[in-house]
């Protein structure tokens, strides 16, 4: 999957508070895993980010090897949306 690197900021900047934990415990993983795969800047622990950077505008093109982190955010993102309806 293919997608810009600001779409996927953009991303895990409409989660609400406590979802990098929600995201870790049900996929199993490091709360500091789902950060390097959102672009944390700090990553000292969990896991590669998953994904691969190619330069381009929009800060570059993000092909996404793993899409479960990616798609856990976008359903909760949903959720949230849904409840505040």
């Amino acid at each position: 999957m293919n997608i810009t690197f600001d779409e996927l900021r953009r991303v895990k900047h409409s989660l609400p508070t406590g979802s990098v934990k929600r995201i870790a415990d049900k996929l199993g993983i490091t709360e500091q895993t789902v950060r390097n795969f959102f672009g944390a800047k700090k990553a000292q622990d969990g896991e590669l980010a998953g994904w691969h950077l190619e330069p381009g505008p929009n800060g570059g093109i993000v092909n996404i090897h793993d899409t479960s982190i990616y798609e856990e955010a976008l359903r909760i993102i949903e959720e949230t949306k849904a409840t505040m309806a």
